[in-house]
């Protein structure tokens, strides 16, 4: 063969090499881009190797560089928590407490994947100060391995870590009994462990579970099985991770698709963007608008590579309709034939997140989905013990606690109970004030009365009693300390403005207490309710025309800005009666500040209960500037000016 002729040969037997290479990773790629992926928690006891297992589990499946390795050495070494061998927990302790308590605090995230599983596991904080963290690693898992420590047994965390677990509606549940090796790898106590967790799977509505002795820290049954127990029969736990279907049975539901956001490009094309949570959908179906019952066919099912005969749940698309009907953000998009709930009031499971408790009647914004609406805790039924799952009486939640609970909504939401659609039944509460998430909750089902409540058309309506008396209906809400000079001034107002010959009405603090509010106190969550009744009152009077004044301490911004959104733009008027507490205390003629820094009086403002004081108000009056008759004289020319 000359020599051309070998070139030729050589060039095309590398293109042809070049091709397979090509080809096969392609392939691999292919392959990785459609594995199906598992979102797991880890949680258990403090101390029962959580963090040791998912550190085994990155190490033995190969999928630590060499650098993270060296560090995983290195950083053993120096915290000594395993006499000189690798403390596998260190990857997944971040946080530099963690590392020096060996517990973990904070929720770690990690990715790994298998030839057979993607994975996205949730290392979740142990201890019971950390349970709102748990509940935000589970909230979007789909098995929980939940850790118990052999030589424990099942524990009191362990009650408390599975009823979580089952309120945030994970049906599967890998059993991992640790530290076997402590024990002897003895085949009784595993069954023993294993028996008593089943029952109490049982009890909580966990459906599947599955039961695997081993040891993170030795390897036993975690990649392969342990020859240490020849007894256990099962699978090891990453064969369990890799096989185990937890496809949810809700292919039954109709097409759901939240609103994420309409897209307009230009004039001559209006969709419909958002994820389908549940059912499928193709064009020519006929889909309801939820809340508002408008009905259209889909024309088109729009994506990037081009339009779609048909999307199934999981998949973002564009929707198009047939019809030109008003579709919003946080609309719910469904089959027409087997539509969503609509409705305003539920009752729900809620788990409370933030420092500051929650008070029943407060309002906080209510996110679902894609949809925020104003929301209250209108009761709460009961509390509920984590750890032991009792019923308690409570009247207000702090951090980290458990609640079944009524919810009132300004406006209906399309929903589906949390246990046919969590996509659909999940909400946050979000503080109005400061924009922090509040709360995480599940909803249970709707009150059904709420349905059959309608506004009902009144032919003599505000504008046409106001019109009569020659008015324009106000609210003047006086707020400020007690003894700040509130009572006084609303009452030369009023009386200003009667001999003016306005139609007016005072409901002041004391008075109302001895009527419509004599059964609440002065805790925070009765003066949230205090001031919720009121404000009620004041826009019924308002809507009868009159110009009511409201004195009343009402020290939470929360309430008043609640009071406020009652009433339209132009009628509510924030009085801040601004008066040193020195100064109050001076004018104190019923003696309450001095029973409060006493001790006889508890909850009292300015001394042991917080008062906020507004930042905007209309008006704003300084104690000392003026005296009470020029401040009523500002009032009134500041209304009918």
């Amino acid at each position: 063969m000359n020599t051309e002729t070998t070139t030729a040969a050589e060039h095309t037997s590398t293109d042809t090499g070049a091709a397979d290479h090509a080809a096969t990773i392609a392939a691999y790629l292919q392959q990785h881009e459609t594995k199906g992926l598992l979102r797991f928690i880890t949680c258990g006891s403090v101390d029962d190797g959580k963090s040791t297992l998912i550190g085994r589990l990155l190490h033995d499946t190969k999928l630590l560089f060499d650098d993270q390795l060296a560090a995983l050495e290195k950083d053993s070494q120096r915290h000594g928590t395993q006499n000189g061998e690798i403390d596998f927990a260190l990857l997944v302790d971040g946080l530099a407490a963690e590392r020096e308590q060996g517990i973990t605090i904070d929720v770690a995230y990690r990715y790994f994947s298998t030839e057979k599983r993607k994975f996205i596991v949730a290392d979740c904080p142990g201890h019971e100060q950390y349970t709102r963290n748990m509940a935000t690693g589970a909230s979007t898992a789909d098995l929980a391995v939940v850790l118990v420590d052999a030589r424990k047994g099942l524990l009191t965390q362990t009650r408390r870590h599975s009823y979580i677990v089952s309120l945030l509606g994970i049906r599967h549940v890998l059993l991992a009994v640790n530290k076997m090796d402590l024990v002897g790898y003895d085949q009784a106590v595993f069954d023993g462990i294993a028996e008593g967790y089943r029952a109490l799977a049982a009890q909580l509505g966990i459906p599947q579970v599955q039961a695997i002795p081993l040891s993170a820290l030795k390897g036993d049954n975690m990649l392969e099985r342990s020859t240490a127990m020849p007894w256990y029969e099962g699978p090891t736990l990453l064969h369990h991770l890799e096989s185990v279907d937890t496809a949810r049975d809700d292919d039954g539901l109709g097409l759901r698709l939240p609103v994420q956001w309409v897209c307009r490009p230009n004039q001559n094309f209006r969709g419909f963007a958002g994820t389908i949570v549940a059912g499928q959908v193709a064009p020519g179906d006929e889909v309801v608008v939820l809340p508002s019952g408008r009905r259209s066919k889909i024309a088109r099912i729009v994506t990037a590579d081009g339009d779609l005969a048909r999307a199934h749940r999981g998949r973002p698309v564009v929707l198009t309709f047939e019809d030109e009907i008003d579709v919003s953000r946080g609309d719910v998009i469904a089959a027409a034939a087997d539509p969503a709930e609509v409705a305003d009031q539920f009752a729900a499971h809620l788990l409370w997140m933030s420092d500051a408790p929650l008070l029943p009647g407060r309002p906080y914004w209510l996110k679902i989905g894609t949809r925020t609406v104003t929301a209250q805790v209108t009761e709460i039924k009961h509390k509920i013990d984590v750890n032991t799952q009792a019923e308690l009486a409570a009247k207000h939640l702090d951090l980290n606690e458990v609640a079944y609970c009524n919810l009132g909504l300004d406006q209906p939401i399309a929903f589906e109970p949390y246990a046919k659609n969590r996509q659909m039944g999940a909400f946050v509460l979000i503080d109005r004030q400061t924009n922090a998430t509040v709360a995480a909750g599940t909803l249970d089902f709707a009150l059904r009365r709420a349905a059959n409540i309608h506004w009902q058309h009144l032919e003599v309506d505000k504008t046409a009693r106001a019109r009569l008396k020659g008015q324009q209906p106000r609210c003047l809400w006086f707020t400020g300390l007690s003894g700040a000079g509130k009572s006084t001034i609303a009452n030369l107002v009023d009386k200003r403005l009667h001999a003016m010959g306005h139609h007016t009405y005072i409901l002041d603090g004391d008075n109302v207490r001895h009527g419509l509010n004599k059964d609440l106190g002065f805790t925070d969550e009765d003066r949230v309710e205090n001031i919720r009744r009121v404000a009620e009152v004041a826009k019924l009077m308002c809507d009868a025309g009159l110009i009511v004044l409201v004195s009343f301490i009402s020290p939470f911004r929360a309430e008043r800005e609640m009071a406020r959104e009652l009433f339209a733009e132009d009628e509510f008027l924030e009085v801040f009666v601004d008066t040193p507490i020195e100064v109050a205390e001076q004018r104190d003629v019923k003696g309450l500040y001095a029973k409060a820094r006493a001790g006889q009086i508890r909850n009292f403002t300015g001394i042991d209960s917080p008062y906020e004081a507004p930042e905007q108000p209309e008006i704003h009056l300084r104690a000392g500037e003026e005296s009470a008759e020029q401040m009523a004289e500002r009032i009134v020319r500041h209304l009918l000016g």
